[in-house]
């Protein structure tokens, strides 16, 4: 009669396991998730403000007598170390560099004898109008 009354206890102790088990998933899940999206905006913050210092840095330039890969190595030091002034020892070299890259193909450095912002300017149709 014993084990008949035992049955009942075994399995509310066998379901209340269960359900723990499932919640502890569901809650490591859900951690992990939240985990990589915070991971994501911190690295797109990271980048936005990486774009906000190269070209401050290399606006900064464009008046200077030096040659452009001067030019080019005084914005890469310019930007390294605006960001360790901040705190963020851990970005690439080669992600600093694309990023002084890109805001020199942005800023008044770049010649305005370019080819393919002529074409698009004279190009029929077009409704992205780039100004001079």
């Amino acid at each position: 009669m014993e084990i008949i009354s035992a049955i009942p206890e075994y399995i509310i102790t066998a379901v209340i396991s269960t359900a723990i088990f499932y919640a502890f998933k569901y809650t490591q899940n859900l951690i992990h998730v939240k985990s990589l999206h915070a991971k994501t905006v911190q690295s797109k913050e990271l980048w936005s403000f990486l774009e906000q210092v190269a070209m401050t840095a290399v606006n900064s330039l464009v008046s200077a007598d030096m040659t452009g890969q001067d030019k080019f190595n005084k914005a890469t030091g310019l930007v390294q170390t605006a960001l360790d002034n901040q705190g963020f020892k851990n970005v690439d070299v080669k992600a600093i560099d694309a990023a002084v890259q890109a805001a020199y193909e942005k800023s008044d450095l770049t010649g305005s004898n370019d080819p393919v912002k002529k074409a698009i300017q004279t190009a029929p149709n077009r409704a992205n109008v780039i100004d001079q």
